[in-house]
């Protein structure tokens, strides 16, 4: 074993794709990149850090709903520059050429080009910690999107797309719900 320095601890627990979450205010659209959501468990409990230094904040605190979209490995450099710049100034969806669909449970806008779109609702807020917990309330899966690998963020600028997927179901002893 080699030493890693504990600020770099994080790295080793990636928890999920690297996912794009959209707000809505009025008319106003806007796109955030967030690296870390954080699944809670089997049910449709998500979560994610941000605070008052992100444009998005603003609008989740007044809405108190969005959009987790989760896009696939070949939208990742698009998805880079949305984290990069603020919905302040411009239409990310039209600085990108995506498409925002209309969702059917809240006002935010799923994601068409995206293999998959989670309607959210914010259920908590965690101040302490700038964490919004989420329950999902309608999901939207792409029936081709299976074809399509999500990417992961590792930390420090890098990025990992997904393999093989392994069938271990028998191993679980039921553990796992149906259709999962």
């Amino acid at each position: 074993m080699q030493k890693l320095p504990i600020a770099k601890a994080f790295m080793l627990i990636e928890p999920g794709p690297v996912t794009l979450v959209t707000t809505a205010v009025g008319r106003k659209k806007n796109i955030m990149t967030i690296s870390w959501t954080l699944v809670m468990d089997f049910t449709p409990k998500l979560a994610f850090v941000t605070g008052a230094w992100n444009h998005s904040f603003k609008a989740l605190m007044q809405t108190k709903e969005c959009v987790i979209a989760i896009p696939s490995v070949d939208m990742a450099e698009t998805v880079v520059r949305i984290g990069t710049c603020s919905g302040v100034d411009i239409d990310k969806f039209r600085k990108f050429g995506l498409t925002p669909a209309k969702a059917k449970a809240v006002k935010a806008p799923l994601i068409a080009e995206c293999i998959a779109n989670i309607e959210c609702r914010v259920i908590d807020y965690v101040k302490k910690h700038d964490l919004f917990v989420l329950e999902g309330v309608r999901a939207w899966i792409d029936p081709d999107g299976h074809k399509r690998r999500t990417f992961h963020a590792v930390g420090d600028g890098t990025f990992v797309a997904d393999g093989r997927k392994m069938n271990l179901r028998a191993l679980m002893a039921g553990k796992i719900p149906d259709g999962v």
